[in-house]
């Protein structure tokens, strides 16, 4: 945490890729000073593009890296979610269906539909850790450094607006939203 002193200054402010930019403010323009229409906000140059948090956040999720992201999500998700109602719709449809089936005995007194309803556990739990497992080798690192970008950009754009000068980033792909 950085501490700052005076009487406009916040509590604290965490310096975490994960804190919540949006609801911290970063990147708004602090509301002190009244604005100048022929100036515009105060601390900006005139002539200047002002880059807010929603500016950032949309240029983001324009960002290839966003939707590579997103991409990865999209394309596990939704053939695990395919696959596990198939699985489960059989699973009804079965027991609806074919009730003798389902009653054939498998070892002792456990039939087939006790195996199949178990499957349905076991099947919960091994989608849950494929997802997890998915997200930890595949989209977290991605989603990790994308955040961090955001972030740098966020403080980068709330330095620029009570400074005068240009905001500047960490990735190159800034300027081109505009």
């Amino acid at each position: 945490m950085e501490k700052q002193e005076g009487p406009s200054a916040p509590a604290g402010r965490i310096d975490d890729p994960w804190y919540d930019a949006l609801a911290s403010g970063w990147g708004e323009p602090a509301a002190t000073a009244a604005a100048d229409p022929a100036t515009g906000p105060p601390g900006r140059v005139p002539g200047q593009e002002a880059h807010t948090a929603a500016d950032i956040y949309l240029e983001v999720q324009r960002s290839a890296a966003f939707q590579e992201v997103r991409g990865r999500y999209r394309r596990f998700v939704f053939p695990a979610a395919v696959a596990f109602l198939l699985w489960y719709l059989v699973y009804l449809v079965a027991a609806t269906v074919a009730p003798e089936l389902m009653a054939r005995p498998v070892a002792g007194a456990v039939n087939v539909a006790m195996v199949a309803g178990l499957g349905q556990f076991l099947s919960t739990f091994l989608l849950t850790w494929a997802y997890a497992r998915h997200a930890r080798l595949r989209r977290d690192p991605a989603a990790l450094e994308l955040r961090w970008d955001t972030q740098e950009m966020t403080r980068g754009a709330a330095r620029g607006a009570t400074s005068g000068t240009p905001a500047q980033s960490a990735t190159p792909a800034q300027g081109t939203a505009q």
